[in-house]
């Protein structure tokens, strides 16, 4: 279940505090070894750009894409001292965007949606590339399991799928009728995913069920291994049965 449009602001806000922490500690140059052609200024970039982006997409209901290069503001400060003010300033004109905007529908890459769908979007690419730069600074990562859960269920059931027209690599992956359990446990009755793949395609279901594999353990290791940033062997976790299936599965969908 989603969590709450003031958590995700939250999320976004103390997401983009902590990235302008880790790049004055760190320095624009740091490499991002999970993100392999960027270093900490380009994600940082990406970050600050994103969220000027998905502001700009709400502030003008907009029908159509709006192209990412050419939002106003999205560079990142040549000069150190204003670049955690860029970034904080990205993350608030999001959050206010969308409390102004109401239930007025825009544009996405998925279809016409609420305002709301842009603060769940970035509060958890926030999050995610957070986890990138605190990866490479050598910092512990430390969310929320309900926050990491919920990005788990919009990862699973939105954003993993193909474009709009495009063939579903996932139902390649997955051999028909197979199911691959997900499981966080410690996400309070929320973390719970049955993959399946069916005569109809990729179907994502919350809750309980037995699968071919599955994969268990905290909700932000899960995200983590979903989103390729940990191996699937990574003692955080447990996987149990047919590995071949995880493997497949991580092998077609991307970030």
């Amino acid at each position: 279940m989603p969590l709450s449009t003031d958590a995700y602001y939250a999320q976004i806000e103390t997401g983009a505090a902590a990235l302008a922490g880790l790049l004055n500690s760190n320095g624009p140059d740091l490499h991002i070894p999970t993100c392999p052609d960027w270093t900490l200024r380009q994600l940082a970039t990406h970050v600050g750009r994103a969220h000027r982006w998905a502001a700009e997409i709400v502030r003008t209901r907009a029908a159509e894409p709006v192209p990412f290069r050419e939002v106003p503001d999205g560079a990142l400060p040549a000069d150190p001292a204003q670049r955690e003010p860029w970034l904080r300033a990205g993350a608030r004109l999001l959050t206010e965007s969308v409390q102004a905007a109401g239930a007025e529908p825009v544009w996405s890459f998925v279809g016409t949606v609420p305002p709301r769908f842009w603060a769940r979007r970035m509060s958890h690419e926030t999050l995610m590339h957070l986890a990138d730069a605190q990866i490479a600074a050598g910092q512990p990562i430390a969310m929320d399991p309900v926050v990491a859960a919920d990005a788990i269920d919009e990862w699973l059931a939105i954003l993993s799928g193909p474009n709009p027209g495009q063939p579903d690599e996932r139902a390649r992956a997955l051999p028909a009728d197979a199911v691959l359990h997900v499981h966080a446990t410690d996400a309070e009755g929320n973390g719970e995913w049955l993959i399946r793949n069916t005569a109809d395609g990729i179907v994502v279901e919350a809750g309980h069920g037995k699968g071919d594999a599955a994969l268990t353990g905290p909700a932000q290791s899960l995200l983590l291994v979903l989103m390729r940033r940990l191996p699937p062997a990574d003692p955080s976790v447990t996987l149990h049965g047919d590995p071949a299936i995880l493997t497949a599965w991580l092998d077609s969908t991307p970030f």
